[in-house]
C-alpha cells in the first residue's frame, strides 16, 4: 500500500527533502549544543506546542473529516456554493478555539473556493489557543470577545469584498480532473501517534485549565514526556511523508471519504511543524535576549492598547497565551486583551503563510485596523471615565 501511494505521490525534491532533514538536525543541534538552559527550554517548548496546540488541531480536524466522511459532505464545495454567506460562515469558523478552523478556511483558499475576504473574516476572527485560557478562567469575558470576533470578523471581511472586489488576489481552482493523490499511508506509525493523542487530549485540556498534571498524576515529567513525545513523532511523520502536498484538508477536486485518520495526521503533522517553529523562535528569542514581555506594558495608560495589537500581529500563540495571561492576572486591561483577540492570527499564521504568503501578509495588515478601532474605543468609553472616577 505504501509502496502503491508513493509511486502516484508527487516526490519531494532533493532540495525539500533536505529540508526536512534539516529541522530536526537543527532541533537536535539546539537540545546538545547550546547548554543545559537552553536545552530545558526547547524540550518545554516542545511539549508546550505539542499540548497547547496539535492535540486540539487534530481533535478539530479528526470531528470534521470524520463528519465529511460519515455524512459525505465536503466542507469546500459548501463554502463555494454558498459564496454570499462563505465570509460569516469563515468568521464563525475562526471563532472556534484553537486554529482548525481557520486552517481549513485558508486551505480552502488556496484551491480557489473561498475568498479574500473570508481570508480577512477568519483571520480576524481567529483567538487561537488564548480562547481556551480565556473561557477557562473569565468564561463570560471569553464569549463575549468571541462574540465581538465573529461579528467584527464577518464586516470586516464584508468591508475588503466591497472594497477590492471578490476577484481580489483569487486563486485559481484545482483543474477538473486533476489527479491528486490520497494521504500517505504511515502503517503501523498510526498506532503511537494515535495512543499518544488519547493521552494528549485530556492533558491539553487540563493545562488549558491551568492544573498540574504531574501532580494529578503523581508522576514527575509526564507532561513534559508526553508533550515531547508527541511533537518529535509528528515532525518525524511529517519528515517521512513523501507527498510534496503540504495538506489534504479537501485539496482535491473530488473530497477523499474515509481515511479519515490518514488525512488528520498528514495535517496536523504539518501544522505541528510550523507552529514548534512559531513556537522556538518567540521562546528563544525570549531566552537568549532576556526580552520582558510584561515590562513592555509598564508604560503609559493609552499605548496599552497599542503594544497588545502589535503582539498580536506576532505568528503563533505563545505571545498571545501572554498576553491573555497577563489580562487575567490584572496587568493589562480588557481594552488590551480585545485588541490583541482581534489582531492575533493564532498558530493557523504560519499554515496560511506556507500556502498563501501575499494574502495572508495583507489579511494580517487588515485584521489590525479593527484591532485597534476597537481597543481604542472600549478604552475610551469604559476604562478611561473608569480610571477620571476613581
Amino acid at each position: 500500500m505504501i509502496a502503491q501511494i508513493a509511486t502516484i505521490s508527487p516526490d519531494l525534491s532533493p532540495r525539500r527533502r533536505l529540508g526536512r532533514y534539516a529541522v530536526i538536525f537543527a532541533l537536535l543541534g539546539v537540545l546538545f549544543l547550546d547548554g543545559a538552559a537552553t536545552r530545558q527550554v526547547v524540550l518545554e517548548t516542545l511539549s508546550e506546542a505539542y499540548i497547547a496546540v496539535t492535540v486540539f488541531v487534530a481533535f478539530t480536524l479528526l470531528i470534521f473529516h470524520g463528519i465529511e466522511s460519515q455524512l459525505k459532505i465536503d466542507t469546500g464545495k459548501l463554502l463555494q456554493k454558498y459564496s454570499k454567506q462563505q465570509i460569516a460562515i469563515a468568521a464563525l469558523l475562526g471563532a472556534l478555539p484553537g486554529c482548525g478552523g481557520a486552517i481549513m478556511v485558508v486551505t480552502q483558499y488556496s484551491i480557489g473556493r473561498t475568498s479574500f475576504g473570508a481570508i480577512v473574516a477568519v483571520l480576524t476572527a481567529t483567538m487561537g489557543d488564548a480562547a481556551i485560557l480565556l473561557i477557562a478562567k473569565e468564561p463570560l469575558t471569553g464569549l463575549m470577545i468571541m462574540g465581538i470576533s465573529v461579528i467584527v470578523g464577518a464586516i470586516s471581511g464584508y468591508i475588503v469584498e466591497a472594497i477590492h472586489g471578490r476577484e481580489f488576489m483569487s486563486v485559481e481552482p484545482n483543474p477538473e480532473g486533476r489527479e491528486t493523490p490520497p494521504p500517505f499511508d504511515f502503517g503501523k506509525l498510526h498506532w503511537p501517534w494515535i495512543a499518544l493523542l488519547a493521552l494528549g487530549i485530556p492533558f491539553g485540556l487540563m493545562a488549558a485549565f491551568q492544573m498540574d498534571i504531574d501532580a494529578f498524576f503523581g508522576i514527575p515529567h509526564l507532561e513534559l514526556t508526553v508533550g515531547v513525545m508527541g511533537a518529535l513523532l509528528s515532525v518525524g511523520l511529517w519528515i517521512i511523508n513523501p507527498s510534496n502536498s503540504a495538506s489534504y484538508i479537501n485539496r482535491t477536486d473530488e473530497p477523499i471519504y474515509g481515511q479519515v485518520w490518514g488525512r488528520t495526521v498528514t495535517d496536523t503533522c504539518f501544522v505541528t511543524v510550523w507552529v514548534i517553529f512559531a513556537f522556538l523562535l518567540f521562546e528563544l528569542t525570549v531566552h537568549w535576549t532576556n526580552w520582558d514581555l510584561a515590562a513592555a506594558f509598564a508604560t503609559a495608560a493609552w499605548a496599552v492598547p497599542l503594544i497588545a495589537v502589535v503582539i498580536g500581529l506576532l505568528p503563533g500563540c505563545g505571545p498571545q497565551v501572554l498576553v491573555t495571561t497577563l489580562y487575567i492576572q490584572g496587568i493589562v486591561p480588557l481594552s488590551a486583551q480585545i485588541g490583541n483577540a482581534i489582531s492575533n492570527d493564532g498558530d493557523a499564521l504560519f499554515p496560511a503563510f506556507s500556502v498563501a504568503p501575499k494574502a495572508t501578509i495583507l489579511a494580517t495588515i487588515y485584521t489590525a485596523v479593527p484591532a485597534l478601532l476597537l481597543a481604542y474605543a472600549w478604552y475610551f468609553i469604559f476604562e478611561v471615565p473608569s480610571a477620571i472616577a476613581s
